[in-house]
């Protein structure tokens, strides 16, 4: 491969961005409803794509599913210079213009062109989940929601022959521990974090690469299927500190979302523990409201906000407080898909 010639913002030639010239590599995978193309001249950032998003069934609304474009590039490590900051290097990515100084990572965003521009600096890439997740995962998950008009929820979502339940709980709620167990009883799964949907007809995307998982939470899994699991992971630090599981589902003969799904009932988890009470209780249209409301602050922003929840008001909803086994809660799932069907 012939090298390309460093472009700087000194003296520029014809082309200074770069924008003109074709990638090295490009790859197109359908992904949350639209068709990404994503370019770079770097053979490491093409296997984070893969990483990310390799062997995915590919979700569409439809057929007119729109396109968009994220072109990633690599900046060197800054190098010492006495007395001045390396040059700013001009970069482009589907009508995104930037200039970076070596060692620069970050990304950039444009709804109105469809098109993204990550740039990661080699020394990040020693981070691979970092870079993967708050940087190239952002961008497609930002242009997908803003692109279709979608509403970005934090919330988990499995379900059954094209019907989905939305899970929606704060962080250590056990979201993704009844996610798993959803899973070996053998339900598909759509997300485990991050859903998108379509706040008219309540059709929900999401990518179901990964599960993240506390060591503590495979204490409920018989001895073969924790080794099972242990098998398909790699251990991730979140920013908060906190060490997690990273569970690769594509290795492992788990039930994926073949296409998005239709919601056909909202989820509360909670923390308090069923004793005398029902597992699942049904909540009142005006209080499952107020708590979709407070655990969403960001996608309440979203200009469709108020048209997602008047459809949102027409589904059940209930609170499924914490049993002895996560069975327990994925049975109680599984009663309202198979309601929904009958």
């Amino acid at each position: 491969m012939r090298a390309k010639r460093r472009r700087t913002l000194a003296a520029p030639p014809p082309d200074p961005f770069g924008e003109h010239e074709p990638p090295t590599y490009a790859e197109s995978l359908g992904l949350l409803g639209g068709r990404f193309e994503f370019q770079t001249d770097s053979a490491r950032l093409l296997r984070l794509v893969h990483q990310a998003y390799a062997r995915l069934p590919s979700h569409a609304f439809g057929r007119a599913a729109p396109r968009c474009r994220v072109r990633l590039a690599l900046t060197p490590p800054p190098q010492a210079r006495a007395g001045e900051p390396p040059p700013v290097r001009p970069l482009a990515g589907g009508g995104v213009l930037a200039g970076a100084l070596d060692g620069a990572s970050f990304v950039a965003v444009s709804a109105a062109q469809r098109a993204a521009l990550v740039v990661l600096s080699r020394d990040l890439l020693r981070y691979a989940y970092h870079a993967r997740y708050e940087l190239l995962e952002f961008a497609v998950y930002v242009l997908a929601a803003r692109v279709q008009g979608l509403i970005p929820l934090h919330a988990a979502c499995v379900g059954h022959a094209g019907r989905g339940v939305l899970v929606v709980g704060p962080s250590g709620a056990g979201k993704s521990t009844l996610v798993l167990h959803a899973l070996l009883a053998g339900l598909d799964f759509l997300a485990e974090d991050s859903v998108l949907v379509q706040p008219q007809g309540l059709l929900a995307t999401g990518v179901p690469s990964f599960l993240h998982l506390r060591p503590d939470s495979l204490r409920f899994l018989e001895r073969e299927e924790r080794a099972a699991v242990r098998r398909g992971s790699s251990v991730i630090r979140r920013r908060s500190g906190a060490s997690k599981l990273e569970i690769d589902l594509r290795r492992l003969p788990y039930r994926l979302a073949p296409a998005p799904q239709q919601l056909v009932a909202v989820v509360y988890l909670s923390a308090q523990k069923t004793g005398a009470e029902m597992l699942l209780t049904p909540l009142p249209r005006s209080l499952a409201l107020r708590r979709i409301a407070a655990t969403q602050r960001y996608a309440a922003r979203q200009p469709a906000w108020s048209v997602f929840c008047r459809q949102l008001a027409r589904l059940p909803a209930y609170e499924l407080r914490r049993a002895g086994h996560p069975r327990e809660g994925v049975e109680a799932l599984r009663a309202l898909l198979d309601a929904a069907r009958g």
